[in-house]
């Protein structure tokens, strides 16, 4: 098992898989998978389960969706499929395309598909899996909930409906550089025959605040700081492999959320703060600087608006598409509030509080996305 599947084992995603329905996910899945017969039927098992994961996290009726169902629940089926035996040769190579099969079906990015209507407006909005599990394995993390909250739904925005989709990404390295992000964004950049492009792809992570943040500037880096995994991956943001971009790869790529028309329009109990902070080295120097106004010019990128981890790596990967495909539309990250557990209690899934927060968030993040499209950048 990976570092995350192990971790399914203890006492509290077990309690939150029996609290969530999901519980039976794995054992049906373990035995469809026994079933198959051949390496296109395991395929077609993995994509349905997958899918079927990502739907019933959507349609969670009791309030705001919980993002750490989906989350345990996708790391039990993915165990369950690492240790399958298959009654027919597979291969290492085989095996790894199932897993990322199910990764990408059951994170929403098969469902990122807008209805045949050229009068819509289309957005993309994404979040992330909970992170920082070692010191709390009962996070959730409120980006995550934000996308399955958001997916399916349509807001009125000056007139206009504007659908959108949704989808979560891992707090993985290997993912990224593996060129998830693009493969799941791309499309929305440069659509394939019968598609029409996003008119705005907004990526949503978790801040260190109580405030919601609207990072200006990311970073070409990576940091220190382990992912889910324990794995550490400091140095360049890696190229993507097929998708397109910008050669060289830029030092910084910046936001076209508008950012004045959603300070003035999205208000709710959370503060939201433009930001245009960057860790940088200045051009002939050697040791890093923090900056409040952005990079100067030939400064080499050390952090972004929101850091030097996954979020500001998924920010730069959206931003680079953008820039690279040549599309004037608003593309940017937003972090939104620390969300945490009030209850002292270890074994405390919720609290009033907790959900509070949640939902408030959830609620303001609509407003932001709704008011991103109001005022186009520039």
């Amino acid at each position: 098992m990976t570092v995350e599947e192990s971790r399914t084992a203890f006492a509290v995603p077990q309690a939150i898989l029996r609290r969530s329905g999901f519980a039976a996910a794995a054992p049906l899945f373990a035995a469809d998978l026994a079933s198959a017969r051949d390496a296109r039927e395991a395929e077609g098992v993995v994509a349905s389960h997958g899918r079927r994961l990502w739907t019933e996290a959507v349609r969670q009726s009791d309030g705001v969706p919980d993002d750490r169902y989906l989350y345990w629940a996708r790391l039990t089926l993915s165990a369950r499929l690492r240790e399958w035996v298959p009654s027919f040769e597979l291969g290492e190579a085989g095996r790894a395309a199932l897993a990322d099969r199910l990764e990408g079906a059951s994170r929403g990015h098969d469902d990122l598909v807008f209805p045949p209507d050229d009068k819509l407006l289309r957005v993309v909005v994404t979040g992330f899996d909970p992170y920082g599990l070692d010191e709390d394995v009962r996070r959730s993390n409120p980006s995550g909930s934000a996308a399955l909250a958001l997916h399916g739904s349509d807001l009125d925005v000056g007139g206009r409906r504007a659908a959108v989709r949704s989808a979560v990404f891992p707090v993985r390295w290997r993912d990224l550089g593996a060129g998830m992000v693009e493969r799941a964004l791309a499309p929305h950049y440069v659509p394939g025959a019968g598609a029409v492009a996003a008119d705005a792809v907004i990526t949503v992570g978790q801040g260190r605040s109580e405030h919601f943040g609207l990072p200006v500037y990311n970073a070409g880096r990576r940091g220190e700081d382990p992912d889910n995994e324990g794995v550490r991956a400091p140095g360049p943001v890696p190229a993507p492999r097929e998708a397109p971009t910008l050669d060289p790869m830029p030092e910084w790529t910046s936001s076209t959320l508008p950012r004045q028309a959603i300070l003035e329009g999205a208000g709710g109990p959370f503060a939201v703060d433009g930001g245009t902070g960057v860790v940088e080295v200045p051009a002939a120097q050697d040791a890093p600087q923090h900056r409040s106004g952005g990079p100067t010019p030939g400064s080499r990128g050390r952090a972004g608006g929101s850091g030097d981890h996954v979020a500001n790596e998924v920010a730069y990967r959206n931003t680079l598409l953008r820039d690279a495909t040549g599309r004037a539309i608003p593309a940017g990250h937003v972090l939104t509030p620390v969300l945490e557990i009030d209850s002292a209690d270890p074994e405390a899934l919720s609290g009033p509080g907790f959900e509070r927060d949640r939902a408030a968030i959830v609620d303001q993040l609509r407003a932001i996305v709704r008011a991103a499209l109001e005022v186009p950048e520039g």
